[in-house]
C-alpha cells in the first residue's frame, strides 16, 4: 500500500515528509514528482510506510491538518491508471463520423 500526499506546499523535499510520517512509523520510501519543464515539486507526492497500520495511523491522524501553510489531503493511493489512448492525439473511441 502507498499512502498519498496531495495541496503540499511547493517548497516540501522528501526529507520533510520522511520526518513528518516517520512520527507514525517506519517510511520505507518518499516519492516526489517533479514537473519535467522547471524541476519544481508538482504539489503532491507518496509515502510508503512498513505496514499497513503505520499508514492507516498517519493517513488518521495528517487527512486535513494544516503543514507548511496547507491543509493536507491524506489517503490511500489508487492504482495508476492505463493512460494509453486516453489522449486525444492518438486512438479515437466512440463511434464518430467525419463528413467533408
Amino acid at each position: 500500500m502507498s499512502i498519498y500526499i496531495g495541496n503540499l506546499s511547493y517548497e516540501v523535499t522528501e526529507s520533510d515528509l520522511n520526518s513528518v510520517f516517520a512520527e507514525y512509523g517506519s517510511v520505507r520510501r518518499v516519492q516526489l514528482p517533479v514537473d519535467r519543464e522547471t524541476g519544481r515539486v508538482r504539489g503532491f507526492g507518496f509515502v510508503e510506510m512498513s505496514s499497513d497500520t503505520e499508514e492507516q495511523a498517519a493517513i488518521d491522524a495528517l487527512d486535513g491538518a494544516e503543514w507548511m501553510g496547507r491543509d493536507l489531503k491524506v489517503n490511500k493511493a489508487k492504482p495508476r491508471e492505463n493512460r494509453a489512448g486516453s489522449s486525444f492525439g492518438g486512438q479515437h473511441r466512440g463511434n464518430f463520423s467525419r463528413s467533408y
